[in-house]
């Protein structure tokens, strides 16, 4: 008697993905179509400064180190955190945007993605900065920058799950003595 067939695979996406490969070539291919509105870009003048100083990347400290040691892993955080869920449901701390960027890294261009997805964040929030601040924040001081980018997107995106808001239920009362 033969074995029975195993049961097929669930069609659950995994932390490596066509898709997110697919976002980034496009992403990268509009960049490439039109250089110069990317780098002339700015953020308007109603723009907030952020919330998180750029040198504040010391805080919190397990933040920083996991940066220093392991980049990727933040910046994939930071981009599933972006684009994906805020809440970090399905989060894997190896996926495709982390590989991207280590990959980018061993050939000394892991200032590409980290510039884009930046920018992605100013505007998203309506942050200060423009497109050469992308660029020097990500050469200059990439773990400053990279922390930054996770600890702006992590309190934008904290309430994202709220869907209720909260109801008083009509104030303190005192009992009578």
């Amino acid at each position: 008697m033969a074995a029975p067939a195993p049961a097929p695979a669930s069609q659950k996406p995994g932390p490596l993905t066509d898709a997110d490969m697919d976002d980034w070539k496009v992403r990268i291919n509009d960049v490439l179509a039109r250089p110069s509105e990317h780098v002339n870009s700015k953020s308007p003048e109603s723009a907030q400064a952020w919330t998180s100083p750029f040198f504040g990347c010391f805080n919190p400290i397990e933040t920083c180190l996991m940066t220093w040691c392991i980049p990727c892993v933040t910046f994939g955080k930071t981009h599933h955190r972006l684009r994906k869920n805020g809440n970090m449901e399905g989060y894997e701390p190896i996926n495709t945007t982390c590989l991207l960027f280590c990959g980018s890294g061993c050939v000394g261009l892991h200032w590409i993605p980290m510039s884009m997805q930046r920018a992605e964040i100013r505007a998203r929030y309506n942050l200060q900065g423009s497109c050469i601040v992308d660029i020097a924040t990500a050469c200059c001081c990439g773990i400053c920058d990279l922390v930054q980018q996770d600890k702006e997107v992590a309190l934008h995106e904290k309430g994202s799950a709220v869907t209720e808001q909260y109801q008083s239920s009509g104030g303190m009362t005192y009992g009578q003595k």
